[in-house]
């Protein structure tokens, strides 16, 4: 039988926390944790290790961005993704740049984001519709305004490259392996030694890393 998700909830507002908290339980998540601000998140992130913290940007005197930094700069294993009122797009370049996962809004319903912790668990960039588009679309005019360092460095096998130019396109495993004529676990093998190779934390990084080097193009 397989192991539930383990999932940590922070939010400032405590009647949403334990709402969240609830609602995934009963979906059959394991909710390890909860906290209340940023200073108590990476605290008891530290100690439960989460799979995936689902996380508020508004947490108080220290935003959640410190919060994700924290959290990643201590769990670099742990996925986040954000949940919050906000779908301002400065507010999620800056979650994204600061290692975040994934981001949706509050008005996804209890489904939307079960499914999307689930889709975070297994290593796949989230985000509510319309803004996995401007999350790309910043990282392609980064990747134009600064020069390209040529090949990449550590090298990646042709195969390690085939998975990324992939991943950054958003296809799950499963599709990949598909389409590369392989098991969805060689895949995921191909993303873990790419993402050691390159030290890189998530695919979210990977997706932009192809982009950078051109990789997503070809």
């Amino acid at each position: 039988m397989t192991e539930p998700i383990t999932v940590m909830v922070v939010d400032d507002h405590p009647i949403w926390r334990e709402g969240v908290a609830r609602d995934l339980t009963e979906r059959g998540l394991d909710v390890v944790a909860t906290a209340p601000d940023a200073d108590a998140a990476v605290r008891i992130a530290k100690a439960v290790r989460p799979q995936v913290v689902l996380m508020d940007l508004n947490l108080g005197e220290t935003s959640g961005v410190q919060a994700i930094e924290g959290v990643l700069d201590a769990l670099p294993g742990t996925r986040i993704l954000v949940l919050s009122a906000s779908g301002e797009h400065a507010d999620v370049l800056e979650a994204v740049k600061a290692g975040a996962a994934g981001y949706l809004v509050k008005s996804a319903s209890a489904e939307e984001l079960l499914a999307a912790v689930q889709r975070t668990a297994d290593g796949f960039p989230v985000f509510t519709p319309g803004l996995a588009g401007l999350v790309l679309g910043e990282y392609r005019r980064l990747a134009g305004e600064e020069p390209r360092s040529g090949p990449a460095v550590p090298a990646l096998t042709d195969r390690e490259t085939d998975v990324l130019r992939l991943v950054a396109k958003g296809l799950t495993a499963r599709q990949i392996g598909e389409r590369l004529g392989v098991s969805h676990r060689t895949v995921e093998t191909h993303v873990q030694s790419t993402l050691r190779k390159l030290q890189l934390h998530n695919r979210v990084q990977l997706a932009r890393y192809a982009i950078e080097q051109g990789i997503a193009d070809e």
